[in-house]
């Protein structure tokens, strides 16, 4: 059971993430970020759920749609939006951008711009735990595309076939860039592509973050404890389009429309003001909070030195390998 002051943070969390979404979208469009940038409004209750019922020490990574889950697993804004900005103290020295976040402090192993590609990646650390003999835990976010990739499949069954403790998120918004899952995937319930490998799947509205939390807390607890890896389909929607050069044209207005009506920000304030957990006024002073909270980030990108020319040459090849192929 949460406490109240747990679902209080789980609720300035997830509107820290979409106020610092809608600075990032800002930012894009004064040309302060370049490249491809994918936002996260909207799916905000799944990457705040899901990585909320974790240990600190156990290992998250992700897909290129990462701000949200860097965000979620404590990353520091400040370095959020320099890495963004391209700069020196972003939080992969301004190299990685939009969808190479990494923070391997907080056990961050951060995103991809190949879809699907961290599915392997991820059964690889859940193959580290089980040599370790840990009780590490390592979950995987992605979306539905990446369930058509011959990757996916070859990952699932790997990790039953070991037996290793990897719990796979797929966050479900219904359209891969902007093709609908319903045309693109014979099976469109993802959480049954789990059966084919022997794995449990679950289904849960990623649109309420006390349901993701509930489950994940459920899931996490059996893949800790020896039951073996699993799947989990969170059902949710992305509000923008698929990158910020997207018009995200492709979907219906009422569609739309509907999802918005579920957004899980205001669907959890509501809950926390009728249970008498916040008021509104609380409610005000939290938004002045995370407001504030982006207005440094911001300020702080734009402050920070861009990086040397020099540092092209830098991460290129591991220091430590020997330069004498037979030293």
């Amino acid at each position: 059971m949460l406490s109240s002051a747990d679902k209080i943070r789980l609720y300035k969390q997830m509107l820290l993430i979409r106020r610092l979404e809608e600075r990032v979208a800002e930012s894009y469009g004064e040309q302060e970020i370049g490249g491809f940038t994918h936002l996260y409004i909207g799916q905000e209750a799944v990457a705040v759920g899901a990585i909320s019922a974790l240990n600190n020490d156990d290992y998250v990574i992700s897909t290129y749609r990462d701000h949200g889950h860097y965000l979620a697993r404590g990353g520091d804004p400040k370095k959020f939006m320099a890495e963004l900005f391209g700069r020196e103290t972003g939080i992969c020295r301004g190299k990685g951008g939009s969808m190479h976040l990494a923070d391997v402090e907080n056990h961050f192993f951060g995103g991809t711009g190949i879809v699907g590609g961290s599915l392997p990646i991820a059964v690889g650390m859940g193959l580290a735990c089980s040599y370790r003999d840990d009780d590490r835990v390592v979950m995987c976010l992605f979306g539905d595309g990446a369930t058509n990739q011959g990757v996916f499949h070859e990952s699932l069954n790997f990790a039953k076939l070991w037996n290793l403790p990897v719990v796979f998120v797929c966050e479900n918004n219904f359209y891969g860039i902007g093709t609908d899952v319903r045309i693109a995937s014979a099976l469109t319930e993802v959480h049954k592509k789990a059966s084919a490998y022997g794995l449990p799947g679950y289904r849960v509205n990623g649109m309420d973050v006390l349901e993701v939390r509930k489950l994940c807390d459920d899931v996490v607890g059996l893949v800790r404890g020896g039951a073996g890896p699993a799947l989990i389909e969170a059902r949710c929607y992305r509000y923008q389009g698929h990158s910020m050069t997207d018009p995200g044209r492709y979907r219906a207005r009422a569609e739309e429309e509907l999802w918005r009506k579920r957004d899980p920000i205001p669907r959890l304030a509501a809950s926390l003001l009728s249970a008498g957990l916040l008021s509104e006024e609380r409610i005000a002073e939290l938004e002045r909070e995370v407001d504030d909270v982006c207005e440094e980030a911001v300020a702080f990108a734009s402050d920070s030195p861009r990086p040397a020319l020099s540092s092209l040459y830098e991460d290129v090849y591991n220091e430590t390998y020997p330069s004498d192929p037979h030293a």
